[in-house]
């Protein structure tokens, strides 16, 4: 096993199949032939090479598994460095054989192309199609976070702070906030698509000089427009060989969505300690088991997202370096790019899958949830009782008195409730320290904020 994209036993964990596919060795040569039978097409329209050549470059270039010699392709590529002219010798070869006798029509193909415009457009239709599967994943987690906002708005739970109870939130308003990031990724996405899914072809230097040597007419800039329109890609407003921000960006896109991932990922695991059992992965028959304890279920799926999290946030920090290319055409950093987009893209697919999935069939335990607020004995809500007792008192006043009668509390067990009764210095009556003691009625504005969020999903 070279890579969890290839293994049998990880590729469906630590990977995802589709996105694998996406960036396979066959679909990435596919994309460089319909590059070719684009530019073949393109450049047929506006006279610069003949049409019967045109014609046979893209009969040529629509089977690829028909045209590629796969093992030759790999000898090639090892010898020259980079698959691209290997691909261009066997469809020259494969059209000069088909062409007529005293013509050799495969020499028009590549016409005016390099290197770095073919892998870098199968690059960008890769990402198109990686992105159009992470865009449905979090279509997913958005519906299912609805679903939870909506249904616990008003579910009181521990708000936690430093891993110690803090104060009562609802559940509802805990999943409002991972939804509304989710809603601001989607957002990103919208925006990194317009930026993204664009056409390279520049030529040697990006200057399109092979098609107009002097630039005094437009035919290399309509071949562009006309390439771009038959990929479904917009025009470059100016070369960028060297300047690699739209890859960069998708990677630090990758891990905005995916930290976002592994933030629910490492909540869920605290939430499913055995002492606090609030939610749990979705179950299945041993899943999450252990090899020597019965009784384990361990949140297996939010250990894969935060893997994977981690894995794609150090991806993503190699393709900073991608940026920093020499001149017109780098000596390195380029070839970064190779190597972990592929893992990025499918780590990313899998962290985004386990996630939709683990919210999709998420238990939440409501009568845990009001067991853990219980425990402190009312200390959850001292905030609330000493905002009660400050405007008589004064509030640091009522800080320190409500600190002693917490700490008397936490060593005697008795309910802080009952000590607040009893205290000669508060003078309220039990009915109002029994609403100021209830974490009902301490939720703030959850139920406020969560709807507001869930009238941005229906806005969108």
């Amino acid at each position: 096993m070279s890579s969890v994209q290839d293994s049998v036993v990880f590729r469906n964990i630590l990977s995802h199949p589709l996105t694998a596919e996406i960036w396979s060795d066959r679909t990435r040569t596919k994309y460089y032939l319909d590059f070719e039978a684009a530019l073949a097409k393109a450049q047929v329209l506006l006279s610069i090479i003949p049409q019967d050549a045109a014609e046979a470059i893209v009969d040529a270039c629509s089977d690829v598994d028909n045209l590629i010699d796969w093992d030759l392709l790999r000898q090639q590529t090892e010898s020259i460095g980079y698959p691209i002219l290997g691909v261009v010798k066997q469809l020259v070869a494969r059209v000069n054989e088909q062409s007529p006798a005293g013509e050799q029509w495969g020499e028009w193909s590549h016409w005016g192309a390099t290197t770095q415009d073919l892998t870098d457009t199968a690059s960008v239709l890769q990402i198109r199609d990686t992105l159009t599967l992470i865009e449905q994943f979090l279509d997913r987690i958005i519906t299912a976070l609805r679903d939870l906002s909506e249904k616990h708005k008003t579910t009181p739970m521990a708000g936690r702070s430093n891993l110690q109870q803090a104060v009562p939130i609802s559940a509802g308003f805990k999943f409002a906030r991972l939804l509304a990031t989710f809603l601001r990724h989607k957002d990103r996405l919208k925006e990194l698509r317009k930026r993204m899914l664009v056409l390279s072809f520049g030529g040697a230097a990006g200057t399109l000089a092979t098609l107009s040597p002097d630039g005094s007419d437009d035919v290399g800039l309509r071949c562009e427009e006309e390439l771009a329109k038959e990929l479904g890609l917009e025009v470059p407003d100016i070369a960028w060989h060297t300047e690699r921000d739209r890859i960069a960006e998708f990677g630090f896109f990758c891990t905005l969505v995916t930290g976002t991932c592994a933030k629910f990922g490492l909540d869920l695991k605290l939430e499913m300690q055995t002492e606090v059992n609030e939610m749990r992965e979705p179950y299945a028959p041993h899943r999450g088991s252990s090899s020597t304890m019965p009784q384990k279920r361990n949140p297996i799926g939010s250990v894969y997202i935060t893997a994977t999290a981690a894995t794609v946030r150090q991806l993503s920090a190699a393709l900073s370096e991608s940026m920093v290319g020499d001149h017109e055409r780098a000596t390195g950093p380029w070839e970064i790019e190779w190597i972990v987009l592929p893992q990025i893209s499918t780590l990313t697919s899998a962290c985004l899958r386990h996630t939709a999935e683990n919210l999709e069939g998420l238990e939440v335990d409501e009568d845990n949830m009001k067991r853990n607020l219980d425990i402190s004995k009312g200390a959850i809500v001292s905030e609330a009782v000493m905002m009660g007792l400050g405007p008589t008192l004064g509030r640091q006043r009522a800080h320190d008195i409500v600190y002693d009668l917490c700490r008397e509390s936490n060593l005697s067990g008795k309910p802080l409730l009952e000590l607040l009764d009893g205290n000669e210095d508060i003078d309220l009556p039990r009915k109002e320290l029994e609403r100021l003691c209830s974490a009902q009625n301490y939720l703030g504005y959850s139920e406020k904020m969560t709807d507001r969020v869930l009238a941005l999903c229906g806005e969108r």
